[in-house]
């Protein structure tokens, strides 16, 4: 069953008119005809989990924000879109632009939230005319605005343009930009839900999340909750590229089992070469042989009961003839420029991974810049105030580890 891409066929669907004749906005009309409290108790029972890599319940984290604080409570949409690998939020966002927003409304009323803002990624410019051009749509129409279809409660949405920097897709490095400060993630305590945007209780779900929202509130917790496993509950989507036939965006149950959505999905590998590994979540996520995939299900548990993570769903898949070390060198390079510099461990061990892999790349390596790699990897886990040095460990320990034959074929 689609959930999230049931229209995005349809290329007229970013027009209010046409989201509208699809049963566009109904989800909203019957979300404001219950209590807040009602809302966030549906989207927690549906077992809704954070899609844009945590994974963590979508109405405990809207649960968390305290009522009569005395300031106001802010919703930010979290669309800056920047793992490689993943390209899903852009294409619902391109596809279906008023799905997002009336999830963000319906997320908004129930956390008693009268100003939100989209921050997206700056190179997503034509995203951003797409978001304003159905922002000014639902507003000119009463979808926005000082009383949301002329009930007594009031919202504003703006889009944020960010200046294209990895870091910012983290939720505090997000509000610090927003707020109009450099991109540096905030040390945790306190959490966004108490002390978040401009000092108050704020909430940030990413795209894909809130374009599940209406579907749930439309259909009702327990249909969403029938999908997925018992654990990781409902539709995922997943964004594939590499050595695949039919590179793209797929919506399927989580559970799916990994061969038959890489044959029946994918079109199987490109050519007719064998499996060799996936990047299940993105780059920032341990690899997988062909081996470990044999069995795989695409759900949470199953994902990291193999040493891994579901991530963003950014699945990377590479075939037989690709050369790992080559692969690990870009990973490298991309988190070794995209480090905002904070952290030491994170600004020194990122640079010099980088460094070390050109020199194995350029035949100028040694055996020991293996085990060095290792020891900067332990060096970064753990010992920064986001995940961005982790996110760099997890491909470097695991493609070393995995496919250690490769890496000492180029050192000497």
């Amino acid at each position: 069953m689609k959930v999230l891409l049931r229209n995005t066929d349809k290329p007229d669907q970013h027009k209010l008119e046409k989201y509208r004749e699809r049963g566009g906005y109904r989800a909203l009309e019957k979300a404001l005809a219950m209590e807040p409290a009602q809302v966030i108790d549906e989207v927690k029972r549906s077992g809704l989990r954070g899609r844009g890599g945590a994974g963590f319940p979508t109405g405990v984290k809207w649960s968390f924000v305290p009522r009569n604080t005395g300031k106001p409570t802010y919703l930010l949409c979290n669309a800056d879109e920047s793992e490689p690998g993943t390209f899903k939020d852009r294409f619902l966002m391109e596809r279906d632009p008023h799905l997002m927003l009336e999830g963000m409304i319906i997320a908004a009323y129930a956390l008693d939230c009268h100003l939100s803002y989209i921050y997206i990624r700056g190179e997503f410019e034509y995203i951003a005319q797409i978001l304003e051009r159905a922002i000014k749509e639902a507003r000119d129409a009463g979808l926005l605005g000082p009383s949301v279809m002329g009930r007594d409660y009031s919202l504003d949405i703006y889009v944020h343009r960010g200046a294209g920097a990895y870091i910012c897709g983290e939720e505090t490095a997000l509000i610090e930009s927003l707020e109009g400060g450099r991109g540096y993630p905030r040390l945790k305590p306190p959490f966004p839900a108490v002390s978040g945007f401009m000092r108050s209780p704020t909430v940030v779900n990413n795209v894909e999340t809130l374009c599940a929202v209406p579907w749930i509130i439309e259909n009702g917790a327990d249909k969403y909750a029938a999908m997925g496993t018992e654990k990781s509950k409902g539709t995922k989507l997943f964004s594939v590229s590499g050595s695949v036939n039919r590179p793209g965006t797929y919506e399927v149950e989580l559970g799916y089992p990994f061969k038959k959505f890489l044959e029946e999905e994918c079109g199987g590998i490109k050519d007719g070469r064998k499996l060799k590994a996936v990047v299940p979540g993105g780059s920032s996520v341990p690899v997988l042989t062909a081996e470990e995939c044999e069995d795989l299900l695409l759900d949470y548990e199953s994902i990291a009961a193999k040493g891994s993570m579901l991530g963003s769903g950014g699945m990377i898949i590479f075939d037989e003839t690709v050369k790992m070390p080559e692969v690990l060198a870009v990973f490298a390079d991309f988190y070794a420029e995209e480090s905002c510099g904070q952290c030491t461990p994170c600004r020194e061990g990122t640079g010099l991974a980088s460094r070390i892999m050109h020199r194995i790349l350029q035949g100028q390596g040694r055996k020991a810049d293996l085990d060095n790699l290792l020891r900067i990897a332990t060096m970064m886990e753990g010992k920064t105030i986001c995940p961005l040095a982790d996110a760099d460990v997890a491909p470097i320990r695991s493609f070393i580890t995995k496919f250690r034959s490769e890496f000492e074929e180029r050192v000497s």
